[in-house]
């Protein structure tokens, strides 16, 4: 039903294609979620530019993750960076000597998930912050005139660092506004711990004697995998503000029933 892209160097590459969504099937090679294209093999690129004329990449990430690792250019793809939240926002909010004791240590990836855990920083709420924080709509509304405004017969690519997150955030909007029902979505979703399983494996067997069972999970999350429960609280926080995520779509990005059904022309097709 789904389908891996075999991208040199592009983690969890999948494309949409295949899905069932209201009766209908996603089409195949236009709407590609992928992780981060910094380290791509050319010939990657070279796929994304001839066999799916990639032509729009939005880039989720942060802009400190995007400086750090320009997308490359992908000849007849416009580069959208679409940043959801920022770095600076997340040390603003917090207490001054917490920031500053993040800061001193951002270098060491251990500490800092041990001051992650210490400081609860990351919970399930985190995909409600992607999905409905004031930096996060202006995004997405951005995203969702993109889908829609994109040439006929091109591929549309979007990507976060590991692919799972924020990519996975977008996945479940598009697919939803697609008329997919909860279990595709879901079950799109959870597809990052099967490719990314020797990974997500690899940190159970290091910690599993060293670390609580609870930091151990958040340390599996961080390293690749992803957590059904983070996804449901989305949801269900899209459908406590806006009734479903549709009214989301609608009210919050100011899609239109029309909208959807662009979309749903346009990336939709009777099943074979």
């Amino acid at each position: 039903m789904y389908q891996l892209l075999e991208l040199e160097g592009i983690g969890n590459a999948r494309d949409l294609g295949g899905y069932r969504a209201g009766g209908k099937t996603v089409k195949k090679g236009l709407l590609l979620r992928t992780g981060a294209l910094t380290k791509a093999a050319p010939d990657a690129l070279l796929k994304l530019e001839k066999t799916y004329h990639a032509g729009v990449v939005a880039d989720l990430r942060m802009t400190d993750e995007r400086q750090a690792d320009p997308d490359p250019v992908i000849p007849g793809a416009e580069n959208l960076h679409l940043p959801l939240m920022e770095l600076q926002d997340m040390l603003r909010n917090l207490d001054p000597e917490i920031a500053a004791k993040l800061s001193s240590i951002s270098t060491d990836r251990m500490a800092m998930f041990h001051a992650t855990c210490e400081y609860h920083l990351i919970d399930e709420n985190l995909y409600v912050h992607f999905l409905m924080d004031e930096k996060a709509v202006q995004s997405w509304r951005t995203f969702f005139q993109a889908l829609l405004h994109l040439e006929e017969g091109k591929a549309f690519v979007w990507h976060c660092t590991d692919g799972k997150d924020r990519t996975g955030c977008a996945a479940m909007l598009i697919l939803s506004a697609l008329g997919a029902d909860r279990e595709t979505i879901l079950s799109d979703y959870m597809l990052t711990n099967q490719v990314n399983r020797q990974k997500v494996e690899g940190i159970r067997q290091r910690f599993a004697h060293s670390m609580p069972e609870d930091r151990l999970k958040l340390l599996m999350f961080l390293g690749g995998g992803v957590d059904e429960a983070y996804m449901l609280n989305a949801i269900s926080a899209l459908n406590r503000t806006y009734g479903s995520v549709i009214g989301y779509l609608k009210d919050a990005l100011g899609l239109s029933e029309e909208d959807l059904e662009t979309l749903r022309r346009r990336y939709l097709e009777d099943p074979a």
